[in-house]
């Protein structure tokens, strides 16, 4: 029989695929999950099970959290990437990486084929199936869910008819979790005006009133919390069990898709949000204005092009070594308080603060500079428009 490795999550479209590809198409049907978080020990017993009743021949889970780390947040993170403002990559990130390991693992074992569980109108087949075709392009792709148009109560029902029990209520959300967050698609999302209900979430408000919380950032990356030392995969786990009792990073992402669509995602992503947004303040103390400026151009193109799948483009590395290289003076402490569904950051403490210096006090006192220095300054700073105005003879209302 040909062998496929099926990318496998253990949801409803990846079970479909299993069952379709083992029963209708005659495959050898290996599944694989490659795990970058979100994932407990006995729910990755349970998917491994559920593989096996389904059908497969040979099940493996990749454990590659510290890698993805290495090799995606750390940069995400140090470009403060939040796709249209808003949404940290949670999913798109994930993709790029679990389709790399899983075509890796293809040439590995010999597979003569591929397949993944996306649609034909969203963002994960054009990331897999770009991966997929630079990394090995002898390598057939299949595509169930995509070439067969198949909606989520056609594939429940289909599962139902081979004997395989699948609550339709279990499939009115899609969720897939990971380290740098949760994704929900819902019948809510398909629309532009009903929001997710709350019980959609993974999390729920479990904690009320005010929590301070402190983390440590080295270089830009997080290094401790509340003085406690860990590394910064394990970091993120702690942040975001701490912040999600709160309910924080609750939202709803809107963009524009690869192919040209609008998409419409429910997300939850405390610890990223929380570490974003406290790494960008920390920056703020301890950058200058032109890094800051040209971080943000980066850091947004990073972004862009990894949301795409398009993360084996060479200039991402040009990017990364750019954006690594400006995090040499991030380094000190941001201080939080978590609150029900929020949070605040409070301040910042760091050896490399440039608010501490004698050259002056925004708004207070000039040690470095004199009055006339300042007039002579203002000046000069106004030649280019004062030059402008004169020739053309502008008059200003």
């Amino acid at each position: 029989m040909p062998k496929v490795i099926l990318a496998y999550s253990g949801g409803l479209d990846t079970s479909y695929c299993l069952k379709y590809l083992k029963e209708e198409k005659g495959y050898d049907v290996h599944t694989v999950l490659v795990n970058t978080g979100g994932f407990n020990d006995f729910e990755l017993e349970e998917i491994e099970k559920r593989a096996y009743k389904l059908g497969t021949k040979q099940h493996i889970t990749l454990n590659i959290i510290d890698k993805y780390y290495d090799k995606a947040i750390k940069y995400l993170i140090f470009g403060n990437v939040l796709k249209n403002n808003t949404y940290p990559l949670s999913v798109s990130a994930e993709r790029v990486f679990q389709a790399i390991e899983t075509i890796k693992y293809a040439k590995k074992i010999g597979a003569t084929a591929i397949a993944h569980g996306s649609t034909g109108a969203g963002n994960d087949q054009i990331r897999f199936d770009l991966i997929f075709q630079t990394i090995a392009p002898e390598i057939e792709i299949i595509t169930p869910i995509r070439d067969l148009k198949l909606s989520r109560q056609e594939e429940v029902a289909y599962l139902q008819t081979n004997g395989v029990e699948y609550v339709w209520e279990k499939a009115q959300y899609s969720i897939n979790k990971g380290l740098w967050g949760t994704s929900i698609g819902g019948k809510e999302t398909l629309t532009s005006h009903q929001s997710l209900p709350s019980e959609a979430y993974p999390s729920q408000l479990q904690k009320k009133g005010e929590e301070k919380v402190i983390l440590l950032f080295e270089k830009g990356e997080l290094m401790a919390i509340n003085n406690k030392k860990d590394k910064p995969s394990n970091n993120i786990v702690t942040l975001e069990k701490l912040a999600s009792a709160y309910a924080i990073g609750r939202d709803i992402h809107v963009g524009d898709t690869i192919i040209g669509i609008k998409g419409r995602v429910g997300f939850e992503a405390a610890a990223p949000l929380i570490i974003i947004k406290a790494h960008h303040l920390l920056e703020k103390h301890t950058l200058g204005k032109w890094q800051q400026y040209w971080k943000e151009q980066l850091g947004n193109w990073y972004g862009m092009l990894f949301h795409e799948g398009q993360f084996l483009d060479p200039v991402m590395r040009n990017i990364e070594a750019f954006l690594e290289d400006t995090q040499q003076t991030v380094n000190g402490t941001v201080m939080v308080t978590l609150k029900p569904y929020h949070f605040s950051l409070d301040g910042i403490e760091s050896k490399n603060d440039l608010m501490n210096t004698n050259f002056g006090q925004y708004g207070e006192m000039n040690n470095a500079w004199t009055a006339d220095d300042a007039k002579g300054f203002i000046k000069i700073l106004g030649n280019a428009q004062n030059i402008f105005s004169s020739v053309n003879n502008l008059e200003y209302d």
